[in-house]
């Protein structure tokens, strides 16, 4: 058996998943990671990138450079141009980044699920009541970023920014091994909630939940990297108007984002849960267009 198979081997054994995986001072190894991942040195940088192929479906063939300075600078790539085409049609909204479709659907008055059978409140995740009234019997869809994935993430239509809302929280790994155990998981983890608003008025939101070993986020509009380190919300307001592709960040490592549509949108023919899906691709478009 491949260390590969070895890994894989192990990673489908949920309850030794879970116990190397969250039953571990989550907080700290996060804060480790994130030094850690940033030094320069090259046999650390080296092994560090060699360990993430084995553990990790890690595909570089659309990085703009094949040299990377440190394990950060290989997470954070950016993509040769062209490598994510944008779907071009006025009326689709697409993926904001690549990952893999897990719970979506509509929202039922305002809950909505993190797997089928666990279901959590709007107002949970967002802690905003005019945001979640404006997603009342919308349509939500969760996708995930893995460690080896593309990690950042594009506006999914032309919209302005208007207000981003760091949210202090913990740090779960956000696999659905977790997401079956861990009740209002994306709920207690760190997150990060942008209010952004269509051209043509509807308001479209997006949530990038931080996970074990990712607790930061890099947002352009603010010109910072997000760090919730004090309990409760901090409300960056911002007026950034964006193109739909447009690069608005990334994560410090894999990790969730949730997109959240008002009423009036359908999913595209090409979302299903477990498929993957690339930033630019075809997601949510205008019902009856």
């Amino acid at each position: 058996m491949t260390v590969r198979n070895l890994i894989a081997a192990i990673s489908q054994q949920e309850d030794l998943n879970f116990l190397l995986t969250n039953r571990i001072p989550r907080a700290a190894l996060t804060r480790f990671m994130g030094w850690f991942s940033k030094i320069e040195q090259p046999l650390i940088r080296d092994l560090s990138i060699g360990a993430l192929s084995l553990f990790a479906d890690l595909d570089l063939a659309d990085a703009s450079k094949s040299k990377f300075r440190s394990l950060h600078d290989c997470f954070t790539r950016e993509l040769r141009p062209g490598a994510r085409p944008v779907d071009p049609d006025p009326q689709v909204v697409v993926s904001p980044s690549d990952g893999i479709i897990g719970a979506h659907g509509a929202i039922a008055d305002t809950e909505l699920f993190q797997i089928k059978g666990a279901p959590y409140p709007l107002a949970d995740l967002l802690g905003d009541p005019d945001l979640v009234a404006t997603h009342r019997n919308g349509s939500f869809v969760t996708l995930r970023l893995t460690a080896g994935m593309y990690h950042r993430f594009h506006a999914p239509h032309d919209c302005r920014i208007e207000q981003v809302v760091s949210i202090f929280g913990d740090c779960w790994n956000v696999n659905p091994i977790a997401l079956k155990r861990v009740e209002r998981l994306f709920c207690k983890n760190e997150r990060a909630v942008l209010r952004t608003r269509l051209e043509s008025g509807e308001t479209l939101t997006l949530v990038a939940v931080a996970a074990v070993l990712v607790a930061s986020v890099r947002l352009h509009c603010l010109d910072l990297v997000l760090k919730a380190r004090q309990p409760g919300a901090t409300v960056f307001p911002c007026d950034a108007q964006v193109r739909k592709g447009d690069e608005l960040g990334w994560f410090e490592h894999g990790s969730t984002i949730i997109v959240l549509a008002p009423e009036g949108f359908a999913f595209c023919g090409n979302v299903q849960e477990g498929t993957r899906i690339r930033a630019g691709q075809p997601l949510m478009r205008r019902a009856g267009s």
